[in-house]
């Protein structure tokens, strides 16, 4: 358990660092979490005691819960052969798996989501490495203007850069349902449309680009708060 082929690299440590906004602790706990459980366990049966008795925890516990569940939850979904550190860096899960977690199973936006986080060749699975940029970006360590280009992506159905009327339709029938009781009807959508781009489309070409979204999020004091997951 100690040797050196059950710890990440300082170079695949860095990477990830890099390419997400957990810290260095968070990723190594999370690490952790599948070398010994039963001394996180114990770890945080100890903190809960030490609530009461006032002695100070050398653990930060700002960011450990984070990193605990996020990493103990992606390898539920691995076969138990699969669960070691090694094998669950380069495991891939597929999208019904990752759609069943609670946090992102009422997401109206949740086959997207995996979709644009997802790295594999057919867009149909995460790595471990795809589910921390996907955490560290519905995080609240992540700046709005990180949120406010993934949700673009999100939006963008058919992935050519902007939100054309059919990704807006799409997109409002996502948030209201495509039932016969919530759908909108041709004109109802053709107008909540028009006037979208009324306001957003500043160079009037039909489309909102990234530029003109981000512009239109920022008036929204509340988008950051509301663009999270939380485990």
């Amino acid at each position: 358990m100690g040797g050196s082929g059950s710890r990440l690299s300082k170079e695949l440590l860095a990477e990830y660092q890099d390419l997400t906004f957990l810290t260095k602790q968070e990723i190594l706990f999370s690490v952790h979490v599948v070398l010994a459980p039963h001394l996180v366990d114990n770890e945080q049966q100890a903190r809960s005691g030490n609530e009461h008795t006032g002695k100070p925890i050398a653990e930060n516990t700002d960011s450990s819960p984070l990193s605990t569940r996020a990493h103990r939850r992606f390898c539920e979904l691995l076969p138990q052969e699969q669960r070691s550190v090694e094998q669950s860096l380069l495991a891939q899960v597929p999208f019904e798996q990752i759609l069943s977690l609670p946090e992102l199973k009422a997401n109206p936006f949740k086959e997207r989501i995996c979709r644009v986080f997802s790295t594999s060749p057919t867009r149909d699975s995460l790595s471990f490495e795809d589910f921390l940029d996907l955490l560290s970006v519905f995080s609240d360590t992540a700046t709005p203007d990180i949120k406010s280009h993934y949700a673009f992506r999100i939006f963008d159905f058919d992935d050519d850069g902007t939100l054309n009327r059919e990704d807006l339709s799409r997109l409002v029938n996502c948030l209201t349902g495509e039932g016969e009781d919530t759908r909108l009807s041709a004109s109802e959508m053709k107008q909540l449309i028009d006037n979208i781009l009324e306001e957003s489309d500043i160079d009037r070409d039909g489309t909102i680009n990234l530029s003109e979204f981000q512009h239109v999020i920022s008036r929204s004091p509340d988008f950051a708060s509301s663009f999270k997951i939380v485990l």
